[in-house]
């Protein structure tokens, strides 16, 4: 998959997910995700 249709895809999942939800929830999700991917960084940092 190339960088542009991993943004794509990242794009329509994010509408996908915030349809029809609050706002404080699409917060909450946020937040979420972007501890996620910092925890994921920082487990593949220390792999190496």
């Amino acid at each position: 998959m190339s960088g542009c249709e991993i943004v794509n895809l990242v794009s329509i999942l994010s509408c996908a997910i915030a349809k029809d939800r609050k706002t404080e929830e699409i917060e909450l999700l946020a937040a979420i995700l972007v501890q996620l991917g910092d925890s994921l960084a920082t487990i593949a940092v220390n792999r190496k």
